[in-house]
Order: C-alpha cells, then sequence, then structure tokens
C-alpha cells in the first residue's frame, strides 16, 4: 500500500498555457462597460472556479480554495477545472496540481498531451504551444507507490481508460486524508511528479519563464525554447 514520505522541494514546475495566465479575455473586448459587467456576470455564473469559490462545488469548496494571496486563481483553477476525463491521480470532480521536479519532466509530460490533441483532432502540421512555467514549493508528508500501485497505476495508454485504477487510489487517499502523491514520470523515465491533493499546500506559486513547445501528432521530437535560452530537442 501507498506509504507516507516526508517530501521536502523547492521550485517545482507546473506548465501552464500561457492565455490562462492574463486574467479574463473579457477585460481586453472594446464594449461598453454595462455590457462587459453583463459578460461578466454569465462568466462568472458558468466558470468552474468561480462557482466553487462561491460554494458551488460540493467536490472541493471555499474553505479549501485560495483566497488573498499572489496567483491564488491560477491554484484554484487547477482544483476546479478537473477536465472531462480528470487525470491520473484525480477523477472528473475535482482537479489537483500537477508539477515536475525537473521543468524536463513538466515539459515532456505537456508534449505528450500535446502530440494525443494534434493526433485526435487530425492536425498533420507541427504547431507551437506557449506556457508559462509556475514554481511552486512543497513541504510535507506524500504519499508514495509501492511496487504494484505503480505497476498498475502508471500505465502509458490508453488514456484516459488507463487512469481507472489510479484514479480509484487517489480517491481513497484523497478521503482518507492524503495530501498528494509523489509518483515517476510516465513521460520521462528519469522524471519524478507531483499530484498535490490540497491548494494550501501549494506553497508560494510564481511565474518563471515562458516557454514555447513545438510538437507534431506523428513525431516524438519536440523543439522547446524559453524567453532567456534554447533547450534541445527533447
Amino acid at each position: 500500500m501507498a506509504h507516507l514520505e516526508s517530501f521536502e522541494r523547492s521550485g517545482t514546475h507546473r506548465l501552464i498555457p500561457a492565455k490562462y495566465t492574463k486574467g479574463s479575455v473579457l477585460e481586453t473586448l472594446p464594449l461598453p462597460a454595462e455590457v462587459l459587467a453583463d459578460l461578466s456576470e454569465i462568466d462568472a455564473a458558468t466558470n468552474e472556479r468561480t462557482v466553487a469559490e462561491r460554494g458551488g462545488n460540493t467536490a472541493i469548496g471555499p474553505s479549501e480554495l485560495l483566497f488573498g494571496v499572489p496567483y491564488a486563481q491560477i491554484v484554484n483553477a487547477a482544483f476546479c477545472h478537473p477536465g472531462p476525463h480528470g487525470g491520473r491521480f484525480n477523477d472528473p470532480r475535482r482537479g489537483a496540481w500537477y508539477a515536475g521536479i525537473e521543468i524536463e519532466t513538466s515539459i515532456a509530460e505537456v508534449a505528450f498531451h500535446k502530440r494525443r490533441f494534434l493526433k485526435e483532432s487530425r492536425i498533420p502540421d507541427r504547431l507551437t504551444f506557449r506556457y508559462v512555467d509556475f514554481l511552486a514549493d512543497f513541504s510535507g508528508q506524500f504519499h508514495y507507490l509501492d511496487d504494484p500501485e505503480m505497476a498498475n497505476c502508471l500505465l502509458p495508454d490508453p488514456v484516459p481508460q488507463c487512469y481507472a485504477v489510479s484514479q480509484a487510489l487517489a480517491n481513497a487517499l484523497l478521503y482518507a486524508g492524503s495530501n498528494g502523491i509523489v509518483y515517476p514520470s510516465v513521460r520521462r523515465s528519469s522524471g519524478t511528479c507531483i499530484a498535490c491533493f490540497r491548494p494550501a499546500l501549494v506553497f508560494n506559486p510564481r511565474q518563471d519563464r515562458q516557454y514555447r513547445i513545438t510538437a507534431q501528432a506523428d513525431s516524438h521530437a519536440i523543439s522547446v525554447q524559453s524567453d532567456t535560452r534554447e533547450m534541445l530537442s527533447l
């Protein structure tokens, strides 16, 4: 069974699409103030994060979410927008804060899902996606998988069907009070990831570099550029 160990790490990496880090797109629209007010009200009523912040989500509520701290909306969004199928260690009701210990690990994880998106969308072109690297620190007790759990929970495919066992384990741990899971990256053999279940444990979230990841559906080769340096293809 998954066991507890202390996890202390500064500067873990979560890549977030750049378009989600600049506030509401409504603010950029050249519309009258009263129209923007109406649109903002509609957006707030349907946005999963704002709904949860007002107590409208039974899986995660205001008592767990962050308020009044830098990048609270970025952290809250990770837990309030779980996606239609969830992730490896979260189901569609409640998200988690996923991060790579190494930036290369986060890039490999993101690139896999972008290639999958391009393939499923039947887009043959080589496309570039822009991300902002959000750093965060962790200090606490987290669960680590045992060998049988790693064999059953870290299957590479098919996605999302291969998430069934890992989501079941994550739910059992979550409702037993777990802070999250530290586990080997599925998309980078030498990498390590964390799935944090508790918004309050995402310490000191902050922006770091921006990255441009270029990928193609039928190629495992990707190229990566940051705003400060060129990186080797991974």
